[in-house]
């Protein structure tokens, strides 16, 4: 048989070699037939299509890391125009309040002249009724003071004398 036992304790062996070399050949063996295959190769280009595949796949991270970084720097501009339109719209609202506040102001002191005017108007024009009232009450109470005292002074005669006189003045007058 090929396979040799020895008894002292000696290691088997198996074509004059040791199981050691027989993993050695083995070994080779297998190397030499993944030559043959051109296994290596194969490898090589597998790793070379990952590689590939990585490559793709990192410049897509960064194409994508710049459009992100474009869009972030637009919304960034964006939001610094909206917040400076919102300033501006403050202020101009702040502006606009402290213009209705003025009109506001003025108009009321117009109003309140306006009203001072027609109250002192009604004031007067009362004044004025009141004063032609009071003169209206004078001048009967004058003129029937007078019809009393020249009923009781005057007589006939007198009238006569009066009449005459006034005749007198008028027919001078006329000529």
């Amino acid at each position: 048989m090929l396979l040799t036992i020895l008894a002292d304790g000696a290691e088997p062996t198996a074509l004059g070699l040791n199981a050691t070399a027989w993993v050695a050949v083995g070994m080779l063996m297998v190397f030499g037939i993944m030559l043959w295959a051109k296994v290596p190769k194969i490898i090589g280009g597998m790793l070379d299509k990952q590689i590939a595949e990585i490559k793709k796949t990192l410049d897509e991270a960064a194409n994508l890391r710049k459009e992100a970084e474009a869009l972030k720097a637009e919304y960034e501009s964006k939001t610094a125009g909206a917040k400076a339109e919102a300033e501006a719209l403050m202020d101009n609202a702040e502006k606009e309040a402290a213009t209705l506040v003025k009109q506001a102001e003025v108009d009321t002191k117009a109003l309140v002249a306006r009203r001072k005017k027609m109250a002192e108007e009604k004031i007067g024009a009362a004044e004025r009724s009141a004063i032609a009232e009071v003169r209206a009450k004078a001048a009967a109470a004058a003129s029937q003071a007078a019809e009393t005292l020249i009923a009781s002074r005057h007589d006939a005669a007198a009238d006569k004398a009066l009449v005459d006189q006034a005749i007198g003045e008028i027919g001078k007058t006329l000529n």
